[in-house]
């Protein structure tokens, strides 16, 4: 039996302030307003002595993005022993270091752009793995889960709700939000969660995945890549997303706000054992803020 994780066990600090900065400016009426804006700041990460890449990223969780970063470009192998993380605010750089001997040289030239925000990449043979993964055909998602999820989530303080700007994922256990984790780019986000399992011992098979971004095939690559077998979001869709999901066997959810989603793979995981009109939505003041930092975000 899985461990039964608390909600929001790792969660957003929308006050820290080395996440936002107060900017003043004017409205539409011309008054004088004040808003934070989120920080950005650029990361460059080493695998032992090899630099990897530079990240754009908000700051926080240096560590849990790189290794994150390392294991969903297929550089960490699952019986790696990590030997110590590094991070050195002053200069920007984290390193990991692990007792295997890594040289990613010719794996570094072959890359590509993904649409993720803020330049996203996959490396070429990180799609060689994709086809191997076998996701947990027995894993469920209640619909009464998602509609506490999505209500759960979407009215949590964080930066999405104070700045927008920023995406944000959650890593879910039935109807808890385990660990959520924001950054600039989604897949950053979706990195620090897939560091904090890896280097936390969090199995995924019986959880889903919520993203603020759209449902995108880096998103769809990087979930499955992680064994977690149900991805929702409350964005929209790519075609190729929906594609690599029905070939992987993902059950991919999206639109999913208030008492509505809409599922386009893996159907057959979803038990309905509640009506849309049951459910205990968002109220509206979360709503209208949640579509208009979506609109930042995207």
């Amino acid at each position: 039996m899985p461990d039964r994780l608390p909600d929001f066990h790792v969660k957003p600090d929308p006050q820290d302030p080395r996440l936002s900065t107060p900017v003043t400016g004017r409205d539409q009426n011309g008054n004088e307003v004040e808003i934070r804006v989120v920080n950005e700041r650029a990361l460059t990460l080493y695998l032992n002595a090899q630099e990897i890449v530079t990240m754009m990223t908000i700051g926080d969780r240096p560590d849990l993005l790189a290794v994150g970063y390392l294991l969903n470009q297929n550089m960490l192998k699952a019986d790696d022993r990590i030997t110590g993380i590094d991070h050195d605010e002053d200069l920007d750089v984290v390193v990991v270091r692990t007792e295997r001997e890594t040289n990613y040289e010719e794996k570094l030239k072959k890359k590509v752009r993904t649409s993720g925000c803020a330049q996203g990449t996959v490396f070429g043979d990180v799609m060689e793995r994709f086809d191997e993964i076998a996701l947990d055909p027995e894993a469920r998602l209640r619909t009464s889960w998602l509609y506490a999820l999505t209500k759960k989530i979407n009215t949590q303080p964080s930066l999405y709700l104070e700045a927008g700007a920023i995406h944000g994922c959650v890593l879910c256990q039935e109807d808890r939000a385990v660990a959520y984790m924001e950054d600039v780019g989604r897949h950053n986000a979706v990195d620090k969660i897939a560091g904090w399992m890896w280097l936390n011992g969090i199995s995924p098979a019986d959880k889903t995945f919520y993203t603020t971004g759209r449902l995108t095939s880096e998103m769809v690559i990087k979930t499955a890549m992680m064994g977690i077998p149900i991805l929702v979001s409350r964005s929209g869709f790519t075609a190729w997303g929906v594609e690599l999901a029905r070939r992987v066997g993902l059950t991919l959810i999206g639109r999913a706000r208030g008492q509505r989603f809409v599922v386009l793979s893996g159907a057959e995981r979803l038990i309905y054992d509640m009506e849309a009109s049951e459910a205990d939505g968002e109220d509206a003041r979360h709503r209208r803020k949640g579509a208009r930092n979506a609109e930042d975000a995207a």
